[in-house]
C-alpha cells in the first residue's frame, strides 16, 4: 500500500504570497484533473467538550470571504456549530498529491444567499432536504419514503420553498495549510496565518 510522492514540489514562490489565490489555483487544477467531485470537503467540528466529529459535505462556494457549504441545521454538524463555531476543512486531492487544511470560524450565510442556492438545486434535491429530518433516527427506509411522499404533497406543482431548517454556512479562514507530497515523505507543507490583515507565510516540517 506504500506510495512514493514526486509528481510535483511546492516552493515559497510557488506558493506566492495570497493563499486565497492558491487554493484556486489548486482547486481548478483538481477539476482539471477529472476527479471525481473535487469539491468534496471533510468537515470536522467539535462539541463545546472537545468531543470531535468528520464528514464529508460539498464545498459550494469560495472567496476571499472563505468556503461555503450547505446542509440541515439541526444536523449534528449544525447543532455542534452553533454551540462552537471552531471548525476545519480538509480538501484531499490524492491523484495530485495534494491536500489542503483550513481552520477558521463557521457563521451561517445570509438567508438571500442561503435562497438563491436552494433555488437552483435540482427538485429532488429539494424535496428530500423538506423531508429528511437530518442526523434524527428512523425506524427504517419506508418511513424516509413516506416523510418524502408528504414533502412531495406539501410542494404540490409550484416552487419548492427552502425550509428554515436548512442553509448555509461559510468558514472564514484563520489559516491555510498546502500539503503537496514528495519523495521519501519529505513533504512540502505552506502554511499561511491570519495576522490582522495580512497573513504570515511559513514552512513546517513534513
Amino acid at each position: 500500500m506504500r506510495q512514493e510522492y514526486e509528481l510535483d514540489g511546492l516552493d515559497e514562490e510557488a506558493a506566492g504570497s495570497d493563499p486565497f489565490a492558491l487554493f484556486v489555483r489548486w482547486l481548478d487544477d483538481a477539476v482539471a484533473a477529472g476527479m471525481h467531485e473535487p469539491n468534496a470537503v471533510g468537515l470536522a467540528t467539535a462539541t463545546t467538550d472537545g468531543r470531535p466529529s468528520l464528514r464529508f459535505v460539498l464545498l459550494k462556494g469560495f472567496d476571499t470571504r472563505g468556503a461555503v457549504f450547505y446542509t440541515n441545521v439541526d444536523s449534528r454538524k449544525g447543532l455542534e456549530l452553533a454551540a462552537n463555531p471552531h471548525a476545519a476543512l480538509t480538501m484531499p486531492w490524492h491523484p495530485l498529491q495534494r491536500q489542503v487544511r483550513l481552520e477558521g470560524i463557521v457563521s451561517q450565510v445570509p438567508a438571500a444567499e442561503s435562497d438563491a442556492y436552494f433555488a437552483q438545486r435540482p427538485r429532488g434535491s429539494q424535496i428530500g432536504a423538506l423531508a429528511s429530518p437530518q442526523s434524527r433516527v428512523v425506524a427504517d427506509r419506508a418511513e424516509l419514503e413516506r416523510l418524502v411522499a408528504e414533502a412531495e404533497q406539501v410542494a404540490g406543482d409550484g416552487d419548492v420553498e427552502r425550509p428554515a431548517s436548512w442553509g448555509g454556512y461559510r468558514l472564514v479562514p484563520e489559516s491555510f495549510e498546502f500539503w503537496q507530497g514528495r519523495l521519501n515523505r519529505l513533504h512540502d507543507r505552506i502554511r499561511f496565518v491570519r495576522e490582522g490583515d495580512a497573513w504570515l507565510r511559513e514552512r513546517l516540517a513534513p
